[in-house]
């Protein structure tokens, strides 16, 4: 199995303090590997999205250590002295509902993650043309949000997160607004950039349609991996 390109170590978090403290998450150990797709289950308040962002770096944890790829990013403390350009140009973010911009096609909507990072324009939507191409989407390049159907408008959404060629991939129930076919070749296509790619993706879920598309599935309950989800 090749190195983690996520690793997460005794990954703790707690909201508040004294007897109303919660503890959403507890001595969290997990590890994803490039090429590796692993869904994260589990009942509402188990943690599930409390992790995510943790690994997002959106959320500071209190404990704990937190590695992307090679590189330490949280450990007492974050070691990046520039958050926002590490979730711009590492991570990609896919969620429940796409939320494209209304105003821009779909071309433009992936090409807009790019711009923002300071890529070249034309340089930008030459790579969203190719990822959307790639996606079995090219067709409706040109097309509104609002003139694509569901499956397209995720298809589209996963061009954005994929724009700036991120290695660490992270879904917030990105299946729950399809219907099972779509679901299931949303969940192809992720597994698809894996392997093509080399990303690790973590996907929060509770569709069930789809845990077989998982590499393996992790359970969490009361801010805990349940024993016997593989780490």
């Amino acid at each position: 199995m090749p190195a983690p390109l996520i690793r997460i170590e005794r990954l703790s978090k707690t909201f508040g303090e004294g007897e109303a403290a919660v503890h959403a998450l507890v001595d969290i150990d997990l590890s994803i590997s490039a090429g590796e797709v692993v869904g994260l289950k589990g009942p509402s308040g188990s943690g599930k999205s409390t992790l995510l962002n943790a690994v997002a770096c959106i959320l500071e944890p209190n404990a704990g250590r937190l590695m992307l790829a090679d590189d330490l990013v949280w450990d007492g403390r974050y070691h990046v002295a520039d958050l926002r350009r590490l979730r711009r140009e590492r991570i990609g973010f896919i969620f429940q509902f796409h939320n494209l911009l209304p105003f821009l096609n779909a071309i433009d909507n992936v090409a807009l993650a790019m711009t923002m990072a300071g890529t070249d324009v034309s340089v930008a939507r030459a790579r969203a043309r190719e990822l959307l191409d790639y996606l079995q989407v090219g067709k409706r390049a040109t097309a509104m949000p609002s003139r694509l159907s569901g499956g397209e408008a995720q298809r589209v959404s996963i061009a954005r997160a994929l724009a700036n060629r991120p290695r660490i991939i992270l879904a917030d129930e990105p299946t729950a607004a399809l219907d099972s076919e779509r679901a299931r070749a949303v969940m192809d296509l992720l597994r698809g950039v894996a392997r093509d790619q080399e990303a690790a993706i973590l996907v929060v879920t509770h569709d069930e349609k789809i845990f077989d598309r998982f590499d393996r599935m992790v359970a969490m309950r009361d801010g805990r991996i349940e024993p016997g989800s593989p780490p």
